[in-house]
């Protein structure tokens, strides 16, 4: 990873407190804002477009949870410059001059969409790179920092799983208040992803909606996002390992234009420790894993 030194290092961290109170994971895999001079000097937009693909200050919102015993894992490098929740290598064989490897996913919805594992458009569908990458710059990104973050998230979810015999990954995002359809209505504050109830109990996604509903939050589920990669790759019910995606409208803790947190930014942070302390009040015997029913 020698490329990166200096400027990535780390390129993400997990905050582990001493002592686990619950088999509870939260995740910020696309609050980084540590953009590599060489990612900027190749993109024909400036850092303030880059950012508009930030979940900004997510990861700072549930920072505070390894305090109460709840590991925080978060990314620093952008998600514009590699994204980790997609596949490996959902990659657009139009951005890269040089052949990509054939395992390589070039036909997704979200490759169509130029947002990949090296996404090619940033959130509002902007253009990122004046001209085509080599091969094997993007094979490198992947290999020095989409790989060993998911080792290691997957090494965290393993110690939970086996210590505890069930596991709780929260994958915590943040979404631009109005979609880039004139057609979808207005954002709730809150949207909830469990891939259409296969990525987690059911009970989970109840307690997320009950806490934040009745915190004063508007709600909503699975639309418009369900959940991605990450949630849908670490999320087996049956196994007791449940992924769950929480999507927070930005307006209501940042100003979106100058991105700046607004008054109610600690608030929501804290509500967020309530939400962890609901989560670790689920009986872990209702979480499996299950066994299959005989024939």
């Amino acid at each position: 990873m020698t490329q990166f030194d200096g400027e990535l290092s780390p390129p993400f961290e997990i905050v582990e407190p001493a002592n686990w109170r619950a088999p509870i994971i939260f995740n910020s895999p696309h609050s980084g804002s540590v953009y590599p001079a060489e990612f900027l000097s190749a993109s024909r937009i400036d850092v303030t477009a880059l950012r508009r693909s930030e979940d900004s200050f997510m990861d700072e919102l549930i920072a505070g949870l390894s305090d109460r015993g709840f590991p925080m894992v978060r990314v620093h490098f952008p998600r514009s410059y590699v994204d980790v929740n997609r596949e490996p290598y959902e990659l657009d064989p139009r951005m890269f001059n040089g052949r990509l490897p054939s395992f390589a996913n070039t036909r997704s919805m979200r490759v169509a969409g130029g947002l990949g594992t090296i996404p090619r458009v940033v959130g509002d569908g902007q253009e990122i790179y004046r001209e085509r990458l080599d091969v094997d710059d993007a094979l490198t990104r992947i290999e020095a920092l989409y790989k060993p973050y998911h080792r290691a998230l997957r090494r965290l979810i393993n110690k939970a799983h086996q210590t505890f015999g069930t596991v709780i990954l929260v994958d915590c995002h943040s979404m631009p208040s109005i979609g880039i359809s004139r057609e979808e209505p207005r954002r709730p504050d809150v949207v909830v992803g469990d891939r259409y109830g296969t990525s987690c109990a059911t009970i989970l996604a109840e307690v997320v909606e009950d806490t934040f509903g009745g915190l004063g939050y508007s709600l909503g589920r699975n639309k418009p996002y369900a959940g991605g990669f990450i949630t849908e790759h670490y999320g087996n019910p049956a196994s007791g390992l449940h992924a769950i995606q929480i999507e927070l409208n930005r307006a209501i803790y940042m100003d979106e234009r100058r991105r700046e947190r607004t008054a109610r930014f600690d608030q929501i942070a804290a509500d967020f420790t309530v939400l962890a302390d609901a989560l670790a009040k689920i009986p872990l015997d209702s979480l499996g894993p299950f066994q299959a029913a005989a024939e």
